[in-house]
């Protein structure tokens, strides 16, 4: 018997596997009532009750659990304050640990600081140690305005604040500056923040104790050296100067650099943030090496007479320049070496444009004065000797043109010597035309013309000469002869007297002495130059001979006499060539010699640019040569001449009428 439902029941339906699946559930009807079964008939609605009616129930907020619930939210902050620290962790694990070392390395190089400590410069001086150049300990003087703005002073038992104003009031006079520019200076730099300004530089060690005494915070100085030279002038182009950037600018200066620069030192201190040394901290201090002493072979009272003398002579002849060079004769050494126009070392500001060392660098058209290389190359090699006739005519032609003396003349019957004594142009000729082109040419060389002396100076010229004497073409083939045609230095000029005066042995010119070898002694610099013989003696000694009558009354340099000494000499008087111009122009007028003439020990070289009114050798630097040489020869306490040889005769002529 089947059983019975209630009207309206959900029977259970079976499922696929035979268990019993529930009845779908039906959903309440809106309002909240019961759910009616099929067929019945809705209900009516309840009548409302009488009086206020109660409010419907505000919406439900529903269940939520983002970000926005307050739990939600705290464990958020959690985790990311963990991990926030989980980094500061890691980052000290590194810093601590890992990076320990690296980090307080980075963190000691801040605090580091380095200073260059200047090597002192080596000394330069003269054959007796008289010092030329040296160098003195300076300050330039630093300032942090952050620091010097907390100057204070304490009066009266109270502490004062000065700042900045105070502290430019107290340092003006000690610096000798102005209190407005450092005051400006200072604010300057404070507005800035800057912790490191130059007040003053180059102020001398006592100034800057005055500096510390002032207790002022923030100041330091940086140590630095400046170079002076005692002597000023009258060895500046020899010696050389050293610029503000600490290159050398010539002379010796630049010639012995790597001996006299030494080697800088460094001083290593640590700083705080506020700009004070750490007393405690890690200072340390790598010395500085000085450089070498040098030693010239000048000797400084000659130099300084050689100068004055020169600088006199020529005012006097309001010449445009001079030079003079001395030599030791069996050394080949400088002795001095002047230079006009000079300038002074210690203020370079005010130098004029040409710095170089004259009597090295300058070149010109010897003349004369090389007429005593064309003279000892007939007699060394038996073309002539000193008392060979010359007839020498009025005019003389070759290579086309026509060749003259100085002065005009008629027919002359001259000896070699007689040539020589009145410098004629003509009877030069007309005697060393006999000898080659080639072997003129190979005498030039070997007396040092086309080259440098060897002294080492900088700057210093090499002179013109042809490279053979096949080179010399035309009227050159005879004009050098009497020294024009070529160009050479009165370095170069004075090596060729030297070779004569020295039994025809040419010394190697030199200019230092020695080098300092760190023992308070000196070492002479490496030279590998031999001496050269150029000459035989015997030519040497005639040649000596002859040129003891150009300093005669019958020759052409009688100013050049040294009282109570021989001299032997040649004047020369040349054309001079004017690069600006492009043309001749002017003269110069030179004269060389040496003393005592029958046992040389001094060679002097005098030579003067564009003297007024075109003179002449003998009476435009003969003078200036008795100076020099007489003053050389007491100086070194030489006694008065002997016996000396006769001159040679002049001329073939029983009286010949001086020209």
């Amino acid at each position: 018997m089947s059983q019975s439902r209630r009207p309206g029941a959900a029977q259970a339906r079976p499922s696929k596997r035979g268990r019993p699946v529930p009845p779908p559930r039906r959903s309440a009807p809106r309002g909240g009532g019961r759910a009616r079964s099929a067929g019945t008939p809705p209900r009516k609605p309840a009548p409302r009750r009488s009086g206020k009616a109660r409010p419907p129930a505000p919406p439900r907020r529903p269940v939520s659990l983002g970000i926005g619930h307050p739990r939600r939210r705290a464990r958020l902050l959690v985790v990311a304050m963990l991990f926030v620290f989980s980094l500061f962790a890691v980052q000290l694990v590194r810093i601590q640990g890992l990076d320990a070392a690296s980090v307080s390395q980075e963190a000691f190089g801040k605090r580091l600081k380095r200073l260059t400590i200047p090597a002192q410069r080596g000394t330069i001086t003269d054959t007796n140690g008289v010092v030329l150049a040296d160098s003195v300990d300076r300050r330039h003087v630093v300032g942090d305005s952050t620091a010097m703005a907390t100057y204070s002073e304490r009066v009266g038992g109270k502490k004062v604040e000065l700042g900045l104003e105070g502290a430019a009031a107290r340092l003006a006079p000690l610096l000798g500056l102005k209190e407005s520019d450092i005051r400006a200076t200072l604010e300057k730099a404070y507005a800035k923040k800057s912790r490191f300004v130059y007040l003053a530089k180059d102020v001398s060690p006592t100034q800057w104790r005055a500096v510390q005494e002032l207790s002022i915070p923030g100041i330091s100085s940086e140590r630095t050296v400046r170079r002076e030279y005692p002597q000023g002038t009258s060895v500046a182009p020899l010696v050389g100067w050293v610029g503000s950037n600490g290159q050398p600018g010539g002379g010796v200066e630049k010639m012995q650099e790597k001996s006299l620069v030494g080697a800088p030192g460094q001083h290593i201190y640590e700083r705080a943030p506020d700009g004070q040394i750490i007393a405690t901290g890690d200072n340390s201090d790598k010395p500085a090496v000085a450089g070498k002493n040098v030693q010239l072979t000048i000797n400084n009272d000659l130099q300084w007479f050689a100068q004055n003398a020169l600088i006199q002579r020529v005012k006097e002849t309001k010449g445009l320049s001079g030079d003079v060079v001395v030599t030791e004769v069996k050394t080949g050494r400088v002795l001095a070496a002047a230079s006009y126009p000079s300038f002074d070392p210690n203020d370079m500001g005010s130098a004029p444009g040409y710095l170089q060392l004259r009597p090295f660098d300058e070149v010109y058209e010897p003349g004369s004065t090389s007429k005593v290389i064309t003279m000892a190359g007939l007699i060394d090699k038996g073309y002539a000797t000193p008392t060979t006739p010359v007839t020498v005519p009025p005019t003389l032609r070759r290579a086309g043109r026509p060749f003259h003396d100085s002065e005009s003349h008629g027919t002359l019957n001259m000896t070699l010597a007689g040539v020589l004594a009145h410098s004629s142009n003509m009877g030069t000729i007309l005697a060393g035309e006999k000898m080659p082109a080639a072997t003129l040419h190979d005498y030039m060389t070997r007396f040092g013309l086309g080259q440098r002396t060897g002294a080492g100076l900088p700057g210093e010229s090499p002179g013109i000469l042809a490279k053979s004497g096949a080179d010399w073409k035309g009227d050159q083939r005879y004009t050098v002869m009497f020294g024009q045609g070529l160009a050479s230095t009165a370095a170069q000029q004075a090596a060729v007297f030297q070779t004569i005066a020295n039994g025809g042995v040419r010394m190697p010119m030199s200019v230092v002495k020695g080098v300092g070898d760190g023992k308070g002694g000196f070492t002479a610099p490496e030279d590998d130059r031999k001496p050269i013989q150029v000459i035989k003696p015997t030519t040497a000694a005639q040649l000596t001979r002859m040129m003891q009558s150009v300093v005669s009354e019958e020759g052409t340099a009688d100013q050049a006499q040294v009282p109570g000494y021989t001299v032997a000499g040649k004047t020369s008087t040349a054309e001079r060539y004017d690069s600006k111009l492009k043309r001749y122009s002017g003269t110069t007028a030179s004269f060389i010699g040496f003393a005592p003439a029958e046992k040389p020990e001094i060679v002097v070289a005098v030579t003067i640019q564009r003297p007024a009114g075109n003179g002449h050798g003998g009476p435009v630097a003969g003078p200036v040569f008795s100076k020099i040489m007489s003053f050389a020869l007491q100086q070194r306490k030489v006694p008065p001449s002997g016996n000396a040889p006769k001159p040679y005769p002049l001329s073939t002529e029983p009286a010949t009428e001086h020209q």
